[in-house]
């Protein structure tokens, strides 16, 4: 199963850290954000890597290299221009094939096993299956709702960690260059099409350097 880093972000809030070093370089405990994730879905069996490149997005080839520290293959998607979630995704598509794949997102902190996304892949008629987890304070109000395992838009929302299984057929009516994945995902739950997961282990959006400082200090705790 291959997966795919998102890594493209101009990580505005994280400034001034991101001013010279896009967001996934930032490190806890002096590794970068990214390498943690390219470990766990290593561990995971996942042998192909795509990492989209957008702010700065050169330092991070320079950094991780072609994959054969860790005895994968990382391939890089270089977007010359914002394309945002879903058309970042897009654009690298040809490099993840036609079977389901992996997503994550490169700015999150997380324990989430990643084998048990490439056991479950997705049942047949499925676009997609997303982890949720509890709402954190800075998204009190969530994302989506987890009911029996399918994800819908009604009753008390969970958040969107970030961590998800695609399919290429969700952006099969995506003629856009650029835009947000949410829509589509919106539309495929809207058809019945996406299934869901609840995560209670650890799972943290490092969205600003507030929460990468409190990170790297819980971290030295344990």
């Amino acid at each position: 199963m291959k997966a795919m880093i998102l890594a493209a972000g101009y990580g505005k809030r994280m400034q001034p850290l991101t001013l010279s070093l896009p967001k996934p370089l930032l490190t806890v405990l002096d590794k970068p954000l990214i390498e943690y994730h390219i470990e766990a879905l290593v561990a995971a069996g996942v042998d192909t890597i795509i990492i989209n490149l957008g702010w700065l997005g050169h330092k991070i080839p320079q950094q991780l290299g072609d994959g054969s520290r860790w005895g994968i293959d990382l391939c890089y998607s270089d977007e010359k221009e914002p394309l945002e979630t879903a058309g970042g995704i897009k654009k690298a598509l040809p490099l993840l094939g036609e079977s389901p794949f992996i997503v994550v997102n490169g700015d999150i902190w997380t324990d989430y096993p990643m084998s048990s996304l490439v056991d479950r892949g997705l049942s047949e008629g499925d676009l997609a299956h997303l982890v949720l987890t509890t709402n954190p304070e800075h998204n009190p109000d969530g994302d989506f709702n987890l009911s029996q395992g399918r994800v819908s838009d009604a009753g008390e929302a969970m958040t969107f960690t970030g961590i998800s299984v695609l399919s290429p057929q969700l952006f099969h009516d995506f003629t856009d260059q650029e835009g947000p994945l949410a829509p589509l995902l919106r539309a495929a739950i809207a058809r019945g099409q996406v299934s869901g997961e609840y995560y209670a282990g650890q799972w943290q959006d490092i969205g600003t350097p507030q929460r990468l400082q409190a990170l790297n200090a819980e971290q030295r705790l344990e």
